[in-house]
């Protein structure tokens, strides 16, 4: 990486006004999920297909992947995660966030203890970049083999295919798959079954708060292995999900995916700013939505805000763990999820054809109403005073509902209260493409729980004990 850049993010940081400015304008637009289909059949009953049968997730191309191994592998990855890496054994799991010096996120994701010395990462590039800074900086014995999301090239070849099945007919389909009962797996913990003849990876995990696993294995028989989970799910009403309905799942189950990486300021994170080149995942993403400061600062998150609090471990040395025990001690916005009004949203559509161009709100697309890379949008309470953020967005099916996934005030933070989002950015909008030109609108919200869905919460009680 280093040695192919020309500028760094620094170089950025330094030559703009503001670097606020230039995020809210940057050209990217909503996060692209690649290679798979917007629909198989239609984005409604894809979604319905993951509350009331099974559906078949491909997700082998949209994450990064950061192979980590070596004598030091465990050492490093224990010193940049806030969680606690006690009893943390091959053939484990775990959620992995990390923070800078002052405690805010850089990034998540999850990571694998495939055997002794040798992990895997996986998810969106912010936290890979943080681990291959430090391992490459650190004087850490290890070694990084890194699979890109193939965003920019969706022809490449990817190391790992990477499938989840979801649905409360998941356990079923998977036992026939396996031609047997499956080999008993803890929550968040792998193991090994066999589908069309070849050994695959089974991951007990319920990515949307229902039942069901991830299935990993050599990217060349992904096709032969979806082609069998395809046959064998017609009898328990399989639905392939495209990239449309895909995104959305995560309003369901309260997974906030897309924080701001807290890395713009800070001494301590000069050299790591210089490291970084200029067309870094932190260089190239946008800011949008209608909460807008100069301050870059006001976009950092803490773990508590993104619903991590509970994952938050001080029995070992890391990253930022200083600063995290100063924020312990202080009240924390509560992450929350908002329904949006109903009658207010059907109002933005209606302008549509009430409205000349350029007088009506900002679109609202469905069922995933990213426009940003990072959204932002200001929450407030009858007042005008804003009491929240309002990130990830879109619409759910099977709640009938726009959903939205927030942080806000203690005292806002019951279920049922009513709270006003801003819908849109000030003054006509940035010029990111992604957005035309339209005005700002008020729509009521109502705070509800994570996750939102009923279901959802049913299995993180029962299944995942918290």
């Amino acid at each position: 990486m280093t040695a192919e850049k020309t500028r760094s993010l620094q170089d950025i940081v330094s030559s703009v006004p503001n670097v606020v400015d230039f995020l809210r304008n940057n050209i990217s637009g909503a996060r692209i999920y690649p290679v798979v289909p917007p629909e198989f059949t239609n984005w409604r009953d894809e979604q319905h297909s993951w509350q009331e049968t099974v559906c078949l997730f491909d997700l082998s191309y949209h994450m990064t992947d950061l192979y980590v191994s070596g004598p030091d592998a465990f050492r490093l990855l224990e010193r940049l995660a806030i969680n606690s890496f006690r009893g943390f054994e091959p053939g484990g799991a775990k959620q992995f966030v990390c923070c800078t010096p002052d405690g805010y996120v850089i990034g998540d994701g999850v990571l694998f203890y495939l055997e002794p010395e040798h992990f895997n990462l996986v998810g969106r590039p912010s936290m890979h970049n943080w681990v291959q800074y430090h391992a490459e900086t650190g004087g850490y014995d290890v070694q990084l083999e890194r699979d890109e999301w193939a965003v920019g090239d969706p022809n490449r070849r990817r190391k790992v295919y990477r499938f989840q099945l979801q649905g409360p007919n998941a356990p079923a389909l998977l036992e026939k798959l396996n031609g047997g009962p499956l080999p008993p797996i803890k929550f968040f913990h792998t193991g090994w079954i066999t589908i069309a003849g070849h050994k695959v990876r089974l991951l007990h995990h319920g990515m949307i708060g229902v039942a069901g696993g991830e299935l990993i294995g050599p990217f060349e028989e992904g096709p032969e292995v979806k082609a069998a989970i395809v046959e064998a799910g017609k009898e328990f009403g399989l639905r392939q999900v495209g990239s449309r309905a895909y995104s959305s799942n995560t309003l369901e189950s309260g997974w906030i995916p897309s924080p701001l990486p807290a890395v713009y300021t800070g001494d301590e994170l000069r050299a790591y700013r210089e490291w970084l080149p200029d067309t870094s995942f932190e260089a190239v993403g946008s800011l949008g939505g209608s909460f807008v400061t100069p301050n870059i600062e006001d976009y950092y998150l803490n773990p508590w805000e993104l619903g991590y609090g509970r994952i938050l471990k001080f029995d070992h040395d890391f990253i930022g763990r200083e600063a995290l025990e100063e924020m312990a001690k202080r009240p924390h916005r509560k992450k929350v999820t908002l329904a949006w009004n109903g009658e207010d949203v059907a109002k933005v559509f209606a302008a549509l054809f009430t409205k000349p161009k350029g007088q009506r709100p900002k679109y609202i697309d469905l069922p995933g109403t990213q426009y940003a890379t990072w959204m932002y949008d200001a929450v407030r309470n009858k007042q005008g005073d804003i009491v929240g953020i309002s990130t990830f967005c879109g619409y759910s099916s099977n709640e009938a509902s726009m959903l939205s996934l927030a942080m806000v005030d203690e005292a806002y933070a019951k279920p049922g209260t009513e709270v006003i989002l801003v819908w849109g950015e000030p003054d006509g909008g940035t010029r990111k493409p992604s957005v035309e030109r339209h005005v700002q609108v008020e729509l009521r919200a109502t705070v509800g729980p994570v996750p939102y869905a009923e279901p959802s919460r049913r299995y993180r009680e029962t299944v995942v004990g918290r």
